[in-house]
């Protein structure tokens, strides 16, 4: 061959050869609760596609997914016992693959996926399948909370922005811890954008609370610290850590929950690394967040300089039901009384301003109890068969500091 021609070969192949790598794409979050929800299309039996709301968990390396979907499907049990204690789940293999913007995503190593008998993966949710850890490992993946869109690409397709750390990475779940210091102590901590607050052990945070009287401290899981509306969500400890290191990046004004003993002990089994708690998504709701797992890096890039309230709320403790209804389990104390003294454990909240509780996920009704501090929510309750009306007004949990006089983030790094 001509050696002149030679260059002009090797530039058509390599031109080929870039047309045949799948692009990074890019959808639409609705962010419910600070989970990233995401519309994906799954292949039917009869060769057409479903479309469906689906879960971006990077915190979790197992697959749900609802009874009703896995039939459409035509998902097969699996030969394995689902694993967890949950009696009505049962393992069932998992689909091939789907599509995010149209591009297939491969399930190769998912082993089984967990069916639930109800209508969405979780009460308050609107998904009817997760995206966990064990296929995002595969992936580059980004986060852009403030511009509500979640991008997906082959490795090191994405070009990443932002402040980097490397993390201590499971190969085989994609899990992930980040070094990080808070007050002082080094410490690990997961990073987990499926987790709507971020936790410690709680053992951990009565120690800071004890040594740094001035953090503010409340009881009751209200907004994002309601993750699922357990119990024990009534008596959570709730406190805003001013400022931790988080990798290379700092953190302001971040409200975490105490992590309860047994709930701590089965993560930590599952870390891989020893490890006191995580960093949920709404301490990064200000934040691009990237994860780029061929080489075992975060990306942090603050967008929003300031983030909105979070904790401007209604404080009411509240436990999706499965038919769609939300049950009071109690309201967080304020000033050292209750902050809604008029409702009562056991009522069912209905509506809020005329707008229906019922059948909304978590999200859309703590945005209805959402406002200003002072403002005025009027909630529709059912007690005892009977329905009645209650004026509650807004209140500032957990008030946070001035931001520091410097930005947090310096020297950013971007991958070429």
């Amino acid at each position: 061959m001509n050696r002149r021609v030679i260059p002009f070969v090797l530039l058509i192949l390599t031109a080929a050869l870039a047309a045949q790598t799948p692009k990074p794409v890019t959808v639409p979050i609705t962010l419910d609760h600070n989970r990233t929800i995401i519309d994906v299309y799954l292949p039917l039996p009869d060769g057409q596609t479903k479309r469906v709301r689906a879960w971006v968990d990077n915190g979790n390396p197992e697959m749900s997914i609802t009874q009703g979907l896995a039939a459409k499907l035509g998902l097969v049990p699996s030969s394995e016992q689902a694993t967890g204690s949950d009696k009505n789940q049962k393992a069932v293999l998992p689909p091939a693959s789907l599509q995010i913007g149209g591009m297939t995503i491969w399930f190769a190593d998912v082993k089984e996926a967990k069916t639930l008998a109800r209508d969405t993966v979780a009460p308050g949710c609107s998904a009817e399948i997760t995206i966990p850890s064990t296929v995002l490992r595969n992936y580059d993946v980004l986060f852009d909370f403030p511009n509500r869109q979640f991008t997906i690409g082959p490795p090191r397709t994405i070009p990443f922005k932002g402040t980097h750390t490397k993390v201590l990475l499971n190969d085989q779940t994609g899990l992930m811890q980040v070094p990080s210091k808070v007050a002082g102590q080094d410490l690990n901590l997961a990073l987990d954008v499926g987790a709507s607050v971020s936790l410690i052990s709680a053992d951990q945070l009565a120690q800071w609370q004890k040594s740094n009287p001035s953090w503010p401290t409340m009881t009751g899981g209200v907004a994002a610290a309601n993750m699922w509306g357990g119990d024990e969500e009534t008596h959570w400890q709730v406190t805003r850590i001013p400022s931790l290191q988080f990798g290379a990046a700092t953190l302001t004004n971040i409200a975490i929950a105490a992590f309860p003993a047994n709930e701590m002990k089965w993560f930590q089994n599952r870390a891989g690394v020893p490890t006191l708690g995580l960093i949920g998504a709404n301490a990064l709701v200000a934040d691009r967040v990237g994860i780029d797992y061929a080489n075992n890096t975060i990306y942090l890039e603050r967008v929003n300089a300031t983030s909105a309230p979070d904790m401007d709320v209604v404080g009411l403790v509240l436990r999706p039901e499965p038919d769609g209804r939300y049950t009071i389990l109690g309201a967080a104390d304020y000033e050292g009384k209750p902050s809604v003294p008029e409702v009562k454990a056991g009522d069912v909240l209905l509506g809020v301003d005329g707008a229906p509780a019922t059948g909304a996920t978590m999200g859309q009704v703590w945005s209805l109890l959402g406002g200003s501090p002072g403002q005025t929510r009027t909630l529709t309750l059912e007690r005892e068969g009977k329905r009645l009306s209650v004026d509650a007004t807004v209140r500032r949990f957990l008030p946070a500091s001035q931001p520091p006089a410097k930005s947090p983030r310096k020297n950013p790094h971007q991958r070429n």
